[in-house]
């Protein structure tokens, strides 16, 4: 047996960007960050932020790139997906992202997470078809 599970509360770094593969099929990738903040030993207060790479495919995509905006928080359960890709200089990079399988918005339209209550329905994800590794697309398929 083994998991893939992946449950995130975080802001939005960016504006989720939409863009559909060459067989119409709408991807939204954004970038997404968590914090998490404590007091040294010495008493000075820290934080530290990591940031994760968001792909969401289908009608959730585009349910993200309209209600979703930078410093908006969302709150999002998925899996892990490796893969790699040639920069523009032929260069081999590899890339891990998290692929919605469902979310919720959190807080206030246009606000950055300070609100409270959920402002729109749970989005789960679409049959497993849509995600890039069970649609048989390939990589070339995929616009960024």
């Amino acid at each position: 047996m083994s998991v893939n599970k992946v449950i995130l509360l975080g802001n939005l770094g960016k504006d989720p960007d939409l863009r559909y593969t060459p067989s119409g099929k709408a991807v939204a990738t954004f970038s997404l960050a968590t914090s998490e903040r404590w007091t040294s030993q010495d008493g000075q207060k820290q934080e530290n932020t990591t940031w994760h790479n968001i792909v969401a495919w289908g009608k959730q995509a585009e349910t993200m790139k309209e209600y979703l905006s930078k410093g908006r928080q969302v709150y999002i359960e998925g899996r892990i997906a490796n893969r790699s890709y040639e920069d523009k200089e032929g260069n081999k990079k590899y890339i891990s992202e998290v692929v919605v399988q469902s979310f919720s918005f959190v807080g206030n339209k246009g606000s950055s997470g300070n609100g409270g209550g959920q402002t729109a329905p749970t989005e789960s994800a679409e049959p497993a078809a849509d995600t890039a590794s069970g649609s048989g697309q390939s990589d070339d398929d995929l616009p960024f």
